[in-house]
């Protein structure tokens, strides 16, 4: 049991800022971090964050009336984005106030560009960059490498806010230790394959 229900299942996320509002059928998993303001909500279906993945402030998170949403690990889904009802796979970057809408599915390894809206039932291919509105894949790109070095640098700074810490990205030990785990990462998933 927690603060949030017995619904919620929390696997030792990195840091949740108190503001942090969740309701429903919700697991966050590990190394996982929720900001300032964010809001999940799952009274059907469920809401599911993969390991080591950053929802950035004022990010609202709801089920579709019959599809759930979906996070995998090492995403940023970054300030005042949208996700309803859809899946974003591993090692995703959703930009500043983008939109993801119920049934739409976001590949691996794929960037959705700040404002774009990703209509509803969209498939997004894996090593995608979108944009516009409605969103379109304006570039093919392996962006693994890129996406997952964002959500370490995520997860190391909100493990510096559960320490009381809001400095942590102003320490060059904090960029080298974000270096040394995208190598790790590396080693333990082979490089990234070229588009």
């Amino acid at each position: 049991m927690n603060d949030y229900g017995s619904l919620v299942t929390l696997n030792e996320p990195a840091f949740i800022h108190p503001t942090t509002l969740i309701y429903g059928k919700v697991t966050i998993g590990p190394g996982s971090s929720m900001w300032a303001n964010t809001v999940i909500r799952a009274e059907n279906d469920e809401v599911v964050v993969g390991a080591n993945t950053n929802i950035q402030d004022f990010t609202m998170i709801h089920v579709g009336s019959s599809t759930p949403s979906i996070i995998g690990d090492n995403c940023s889904v970054t300030h005042h984005c949208t996700v309803h009802g859809c899946v974003i796979e591993d090692n995703c970057l959703i930009g500043i106030n983008a939109t993801i809408m119920d049934g739409a599915i976001v590949g691996a390894n794929t960037i959705v560009a700040g404002g774009a809206f990703v209509t509803e039932g969209t498939i997004i291919p894996e090593n995608s960059i979108v944009a516009g509105v409605p969103a379109k894949v304006i570039k093919t790109r392996n962006n693994r490498d890129a996406n997952c070095y964002n959500a370490i640098l995520y997860n190391l700074n909100a493990e510096a806010y559960a320490r009381g810490e809001h400095r942590a990205w102003d320490d060059m030990e904090t960029n080298a230790e974000a270096k040394r785990r995208l190598e790790s990462f590396r080693a333990a998933h082979g490089p990234a394959e070229q588009s």
